[in-house]
C-alpha cells in the first residue's frame, strides 16, 4: 500500500471506482451517474462501480438512513475529492 496524500493506493481503487469518481461534478442520483457514464445495467454498475466507491470511502450517499430511497443522490466524500484531483 502507497501512501500519497493522505490516499491510500491499493487494489480496492479499481479502474471501474476511478471512472466513477472521475465522472462525479455535484450530488448525483444513481441515473446521473449510469448515464455519464454510458452504462444501462444497474446491478452491474451497483456491484462494480458504485458499491466499492462507498466502501473505500470515495463516494457517500446523501440520505444514508434510507439507501433505497428515491431521492437518494450521491456526493464525492473529502477523500474522493482528493483522488478526483490526482486523476
Amino acid at each position: 500500500m502507497v501512501k500519497t496524500d493522505d490516499i491510500y493506493t491499493t487494489p480496492q481503487v479499481t479502474p471501474q471506482v476511478e471512472k466513477l469518481i472521475a465522472t462525479v461534478e455535484r450530488e448525483m442520483t444513481r441515473s446521473e451517474l449510469m448515464d455519464a457514464l454510458l452504462l444501462k445495467d444497474r446491478m452491474h454498475f451497483s456491484r462494480d462501480y458504485l458499491q466499492p466507491a462507498i466502501e473505500t470511502g470515495f463516494l457517500e450517499m446523501t440520505i444514508p438512513e434510507k439507501p433505497r430511497s428515491g431521492n437518494q443522490r450521491y456526493r464525492l466524500t473529502d477523500k474522493g475529492r482528493r483522488l478526483q484531483e490526482e486523476l
